[in-house]
């Protein structure tokens, strides 16, 4: 009755994603990025019950920079030494003033400190501005 209701079919199954499947392209400052279906822990893979998660990318092991040099960050991400804001034990890049939402979970870092000198070859974020 009220599955009639609420216009819900308690018969239908949802839709699993399949690992590597497309979830969302996402366009951010002249950069594109697929964000798939995955697994962050290989463990996962391997349990039962779990299933894909869209899988966004790691800018901490793998920093990418826009062209004025500002860092791409995810909103997930831990945050770094340079993070101004209410720290606690569930801080994330996100709660940072400096974070620049993007589209879904990606945005940018606007800490002078991080941003990389564009007249130079590509470096990673500095060390001293990594969370260890």
């Amino acid at each position: 009755m009220l599955a009639t209701v609420f216009g819900l079919n308690p018969e239908k199954k949802r839709d699993i994603p399949k690992e590597g499947e497309l979830f969302k392209i996402i366009q951010l400052f002249g950069k594109t990025f697929e964000i798939r279906y995955g697994f962050y822990e290989e463990r996962d893979r391997h349990t039962p019950y779990a299933e894909p998660i869209a899988i966004y990318p790691d800018f901490e092991k793998e920093p990418l920079h826009t062209d004025d040099g500002t860092p791409f960050v995810t909103e997930m991400q831990a945050p770094c030494s340079c993070f101004n804001g209410k720290m606690d034990m569930n801080s994330v890049c996100g709660d940072c003033s400096y974070y620049r939402r993007g589209d879904e979970l990606l945005g940018t870092c606007a800490c002078p400190k991080n941003k990389k000198d564009v007249g130079r070859a590509t470096e990673p974020i500095p060390s001293s501005c990594l969370k260890t």
